[in-house]
């Protein structure tokens, strides 16, 4: 029996499931087309697709009314056009029976403004006299004054003020100062240059 079998190899139970053990569909699955849009290949790229649909069917029902109703020929696109015309009608009742004459108008008084006239004065009485009694007298009111320096209206001069002589720098001012005695003596090393001085 070893003869039978070329080198080691020996017949063993296989490590993994090996296809042709297995039986299969056959031809039965085809691989997918690479062409149109349905059912394409996932491992090729698509190109673009433009699809064509049909001519949609007539619709069974109509929604226009057809040329059963009639448009009159005022009717435009912007509305209805209406030429110009006069209106007739009868005359309304007037409910004033009693009218005015002619008697009861006074034309005189227009003709002065409807045509030309000379100038007329218009006489008519005197007003009552203003009282003169309620009006302030020349005492109420007071003038401003015209000398000085503050003036109201008027250009004032140049002016001097005058006043009494000041107790500051007189006789008597001077008498209640100290005299030079008062002061104490200085020493002449004190604003001069000192001299050596030697000690024994």
């Amino acid at each position: 029996m070893d003869g039978a079998w070329v080198g080691t190899w020996r017949p063993h139970r296989p490590r993994g499931p090996i296809m042709a053990q297995f039986t299969s569909p056959g031809p039965k699955y085809s691989i997918p087309g690479t062409t149109g849009y349905l059912v394409h290949n996932p491992t090729k790229t698509k190109a673009p697709a433009y699809t064509f649909p049909t001519a949609k069917p007539p619709s069974t029902d109509s929604c226009s009314p057809g040329p059963r109703y009639y448009i009159q020929p005022s009717i435009t696109r912007n509305g209805k056009y209406m030429a110009p015309a006069q209106h007739v009608g009868g005359l309304p009742k007037i409910t004033t029976e009693v009218t005015p004459g002619p008697s009861d108008y006074s034309t005189d008084k227009v003709n002065r403004h409807l045509y030309k006239c000379a100038p007329a004065p218009s006489m008519a009485f005197r007003h009552k006299a203003v009282k003169t009694n309620e009006t302030p007298g020349p005492g109420t009111y007071t003038l401003p004054r015209l000398v000085g320096p503050n003036t109201a209206y008027t250009r004032a001069s140049p002016c001097y003020s005058m006043k009494g002589k000041s107790k500051h720098g007189s006789a008597e001012d001077h008498a209640k100062m100290p005299g030079p005695a008062a002061f104490p003596k200085v020493e002449v090393d004190a604003y001069k240059k000192r001299a050596p001085v030697y000690t024994m």
